[in-house]
């Protein structure tokens, strides 16, 4: 890894429901947006009919729409790539949807708390390795396994679940590609669209004030 000063993208999470193409555009509009991962919502399947226009809002702004574990939608809504859930076999889930999207997609995964899987999931080729504040340490065992990996190996990664500035700033600190932040689902667009400034200016104020 570089030892250049890392400006950290942000790749928002975005649950199908009613409100999600309010919310999303909001986000979308508050800064500027690597990917973002759409994935099913609280009792709601993902499903054509509600991913799609999420899709469209995402790549309008220049963002690469992701599917949440299921590549033949994926394929079908022509969006940008398919992110994969930690499983038993993690080489043979990213073969299975390598497969299906092709080789110019987006294959990512999280690959929760073994570094034996983020490390299979680089060597199969995976384009990004995340990890989650999900199960025992929460984010602090998060933050310590971003910070290895982006201490030792090149392809990126995403630091999912972060909830504040400060994590956010953090995480650029340690050299993590990408800040995943959820995007709030009981919550105004405005809400929205103020949490989601309210990370990127953290990251672009510890930016500025790490190059100068």
């Amino acid at each position: 890894m570089s030892e250049d000063r890392i400006k950290s993208r942000l790749y928002l999470v975005v649950e199908a429901g009613p409100t999600a193409a309010e919310r999303l555009a909001a986000a979308l509009a508050a800064a500027d947006i690597a990917s973002v991962l759409i994935r099913a919502g609280n009792g709601i399947r993902l499903d054509a009919r509600n991913a799609q226009p999420l899709v469209v809002l995402a790549q309008a702004k220049g963002a690469a729409a992701l599917i949440e574990a299921d590549a033949e939608l994926a394929r079908a809504l022509r969006a940008d790539g398919v992110h994969l859930l930690p499983s038993d076999d993690v080489q043979a889930a990213y073969e299975t949807a390598r497969g299906i999207v092709g080789g110019r997609a987006i294959v990512g995964g999280d690959a929760g708390r073994s570094r034996d899987d983020a490390m299979m999931l680089a060597e199969a080729g995976a384009d990004y390795v995340a990890f989650s504040p999900d199960g025992e340490g929460g984010a602090e065992a998060r933050d310590e396994l971003a910070a290895w990996w982006a201490e030792i190996f090149e392809v990126p990664c995403v630091a999912l679940g972060v909830e504040s500035p400060g994590e956010a700033a953090g995480l650029q600190a340690a050299k993590c590609e990408f800040i995943g932040i959820s995007l709030p689902t009981a919550v105004s667009a405005d809400e929205v669209r103020g949490f989601v400034a309210a990370i990127a200016g953290a990251l672009a104020q510890h930016h500025a004030e790490a190059s100068g």
